[in-house]
C-alpha cells in the first residue's frame, strides 16, 4: 500500500484551467472504475494551492494510464507557481479513509 500527499500552488489565473482538468480526471475515473484506488483532490482557503491524496494498493497507480492524467499532468508545471512536491505518507491513525 503506498500513500502519497502532492501539494502545489497554481498561478491565480490558472486555477480555472487547473479545476477543469482536475474534474476531467474524475470522470475518467469514474467511467474506468479501477480498483485498488483511493484518490481526493482538494483546494485550499488560499484559492491557488491544490492537496492531491492518493492511497493505491500493489505497485503503481492507475492513474498513470488515464488520457485525462496524461492531460493534466502535460502543462502542471507551467500552470503553476511553486511546483508539486510529492510526499509519501505513513499512517499514524484513520478513520473511515
Amino acid at each position: 500500500m503506498t500513500r502519497v500527499m502532492v501539494r502545489y500552488k497554481v498561478k491565480p489565473e490558472q486555477v480555472a484551467r487547473n479545476e477543469e482538468l482536475v474534474r476531467a480526471v474524475y470522470a475518467e475515473l469514474h467511467q474506468a472504475e479501477p480498483g485498488g484506488l483511493r484518490y481526493a483532490t482538494f483546494k485550499l482557503p488560499d484559492g491557488v494551492t491544490f492537496v492531491h491524496l492518493a492511497d493505491t494498493n500493489g505497485e503503481g497507480t492507475p492513474l498513470t494510464g488515464l488520457a485525462a492524467f496524461k492531460a493534466f499532468q502535460a502543462e502542471l508545471r507551467e500552470r503553476c507557481d511553486e511546483p508539486p512536491v510529492l510526499s509519501e505518507l505513513s499512517e499514524v491513525g484513520s478513520f473511515g479513509w
